[in-house]
């Protein structure tokens, strides 16, 4: 007869039809844990049973469905309860987090300051001081001897506040005013308003909650976007005229479709204004010219299903990135005069095997940010003449994204590159000479020496025969037998890239032996547009069974065991931990999942909750029964079982405004009810932070250490001090 864990697996497997790795299948034996799951009583919140009726008419029974009442102070009660029950298991391994928060910030170069950019006459940077959490933005003229001007001190803006983020940071054309956004609550609902750069002080002008601004021409008017009150979507775009109060502002778009955001920017000429219609891809481009902020918008090209494009502008054209004729994109122009598609031009082909991913427009070259093969590149191009170059990197697996270029005009493209052994590199190339300058290396503190630490980028072969790329980075030396510990990250969704870069933290656990890996799965873009395509709506599963098949590989190969293999993803990524800790249980000692999207049903029945509706092209719309029917299969709170469960740090945010609370919450709560005795589940619910987590530059280590000592404890080791 099978064991408990084999039975789960096996019934789990007639259920979905996704074939064994017999390999996989026997766990080895587990390493002895510091943590006990009975050290307290784990709090149980109260059964109410609720039947919901989702829009095509199934009916199912949700018993912790009012969790969702953030007013009730008995919900307030219940997650304080959780905190105070993960403090007491967490309590044997008390010293060795306040070892690792000290290990952490240790590595902080304290004083520090940003590399300047140039923009209208002044460089622009951010300085850190010794013990301040938030940054200062100073600048100073470029011509002239006028010393260095505070633009703003994201101290003040946080003082007497536990959450601040600075959002949008828009400076006028003429220098003299910043518009800023800030958040001090978690929310993402911005406070925004204007500062006067030579008396420092706010201007009476202020603004509804939003993200954006962007400056006209002659610094007088500002355009800006607004949120729907219910769903938070980006929908409207207002102008506003300096002086005038807000009661006066002119809509100039509404974003009517509940699919859709009202995106605003401007080109990176500075000429135009941008309002961009789409979610995960945009659908619609309007333009306007900076100088005429009172003029009409124009479209480029009328939305169509399926038909994507994005704009910048250079000179007398416009660069049109498009899907159209090419799923991975390709480049066009079109004259400013006259930009309807008719008078389209090819400028880049689509390559076979390459994405087109972003279009950068300088005065006289454009920057294209290219993918092949799951990574990225840089491609050079000259617009007199159409030649271009690609930049090498040198190294198996990385993260390379352009920096803020600010200056139009300039000489060199500013860009930031990465590895998981590379700290970040700021790097001026020079679009004509193709000379680098490195501006500045990120500075590790506590002896950390790049050569000491092994990158690989590694191909697994998915059950479909597809080939998933993985990023793995260890100590060098580290064995290869099944005995090293393991953290196995991955994302999967919306069509976002998640790279390999350098994480200053994950050197604590790289110098305790583990292997730190990340599963490029479909649902991203690493491998171009169909990646995500394949990893979206009625082929979602393909996202969970490539990251399985990558643990499985992980596993054959030597690198790690289901003993000590830790897995870990936020939001959509922590849909992603959900759903394989439930296909897969027996495969992973721990699962760390953070802000995450289980409840995929409900939220999605809900065109209320902040996200739904622009999100139905992502996960399907719950009014058709075939696109329900298949979230049902793997929404992670609707397939909880009662049986074995790899233990769980469930992390959640009560003001987090894209994934609510109580969808981690409700599925701790189920869990309780379904886990074996001896499984470790813990809910931490962050009071003072956002869907990012806390904000500033030492509480989010506080957060870091948690996990991290979590791991290191149920692997049996509480050492202060790396091997």
């Amino acid at each position: 007869m099978p064991s408990p864990a084999t039975y789960v697996r096996l019934l789990l497997l007639s259920l979905t039809g996704i074939a064994a790795s017999p390999a996989a299948v026997a766990a080895p034996a587990a390493e002895p844990q510091v943590l006990r799951a009975d050290a307290a009583v784990p709090p149980r919140a109260d059964q109410r049973p609720k039947q919901l009726v989702s829009p095509s008419g199934d009916r199912r029974v949700d018993e912790f469905y009012w969790l969702n009442e953030r007013e009730n102070p008995a919900v307030r009660t219940y997650l304080e309860a959780e905190n105070t029950y993960a403090d007491a298991v967490l309590a044997p391994v008390a010293a060795l987090r306040d070892s690792l928060y000290r290990e952490l910030r240790d590595r902080i170069q304290e004083d520090d300051s940003s590399v300047p950019f140039v923009q209208n006459g002044y460089r622009y940077s951010a300085r850190f001081t010794a013990g301040q959490d938030y940054p200062v933005i100073i600048r100073e003229r470029i011509a002239g001897d006028g010393g260095t001007q505070v633009v703003l001190d994201v101290n003040e803006l946080a003082r007497g506040h536990d959450y601040c983020a600075l959002g949008s940071f828009e400076v006028s054309p003429d220098s003299r005013l910043v518009a800023y956004a800030v958040d001090l609550t978690g929310r993402g609902l911005f406070t925004r308003r204007i500062r006067d750069l030579e008396t420092g002080r706010d201007l009476p002008d202020s603004f509804p909650t939003g993200d954006t601004f962007a400056w006209s021409h002659d610094s007088r008017t500002l355009l800006y976007d607004t949120k729907d009150a219910v769903t938070l979507r980006n929908d409207r775009i207002w102008r506003h005229t300096l002086g005038q109060p807000t009661s006066a502002d002119v809509l100039v778009h509404h974003e009517s479709d509940e699919s859709q955001y009202a995106m605003l920017s401007t080109t990176r000429s500075g000429d135009y204004f941008v309002i961009s219609s789409g979610y995960t891809q945009i659908v619609e481009v309007r333009v306007l010219e900076t100088r005429r902020p009172e003029g009409a918008f124009r479209v480029i090209r009328p939305r169509e299903p399926n038909f994507f494009y994005d704009v910048d502008h250079s000179g007398d054209q416009f660069f049109i990135r498009t899907n159209w004729n090419a799923p991975d994109f390709r480049l066009m122009t079109a004259p400013v005069s006259d930009p309807r598609p008719e008078n389209w031009s090819e400028f880049l082909p689509a390559q076979p095997d390459v994405f087109l991913e972003s279009v950068a427009a300088f005065a006289e070259h454009l920057v294209t940010v290219e993918r092949r093969d799951g990574l990225s590149r840089l491609r050079i191009t000259r617009l007199s003449d159409r030649t271009s170059h690609v930049l090498d990197t040198g190294e198996p697996t990385y993260s390379l994204v352009l920096d803020r270029n600010a200056d139009f005009a300039a000489s060199f493209v500013r860009y930031r590159f990465t590895s998981p052994r590379t700290p970040v590199t700021i790097v001026d190339y020079g679009l004509e000479s193709r000379e680098r300058t490195v501006r500045k290396v990120q500075p590790v503190r506590g002896g950390f020496t790049p050569d000491d630490y092994v990158t690989e980028f590694i191909w697994v072969t998915a059950r479909d025969g597809e080939k998933v790329p993985v990023s793995l980075v260890f100590r060098r030396g580290t064995p290869r037998d099944g005995s090293a510990p393991c953290l196995l990250q991955g994302y999967g969704s919306y069509g976002l890239s998640y790279d390999a870069s350098f994480d200053r933290d994950a050197i604590s656990l790289l110098n305790r032996g583990f292997v730190i890996a990340i599963a490029h799965i479909r649902g991203g873009m690493e491998r171009g547009f169909r990646w995500h395509d394949e990893g979206r709506m009625q082929r979602k599963m393909n996202t969970f069974n490539d990251f399985i098949d990558c643990a499985e590989f992980l596993i054959r190969e030597g690198y790690t065991a289901p003993a000590r293999l830790f897995i870990t993803g936020r939001s959509a990524g922590g849909l992603l931990m959900g759903a394989v800790v439930n296909l897969r249980p027996d495969l992973f000692r721990g699962a760390i999942i953070g802000v995450p999207f289980v409840d995929v049903l409900t939220t999605m029945s809900d065109p209320n909750v902040p996200l739904t509706t622009s999100e139905y092209t992502e996960w399907g719309n719950p009014a058709k029964p075939d696109e329900y029917e298949y979230m049902k299969r793997y929404s992670p709170y609707d397939n909880l079982r009662a049986g074995r469960h790899p233990h769980l740090l469930v992390t959640t945010s009560f003001a987090d405004s894209q994934v609510q609370y109580f969808e981690p919450a409700k599925y701790v709560a189920r869990l309780r009810t379904l886990a074996s005795a001896d499984t470790i589940v813990l809910l931490r619910t962050n009071f003072a932070g956002s869907h990012g987590g806390s904000s500033g530059r030492f509480q989010p280590l506080e957060d870091q250490a948690l996990e991290y000592a979590w791991m290191l404890a149920l692997l049996g080791r509480t050492s202060d001090a790396a091997p």
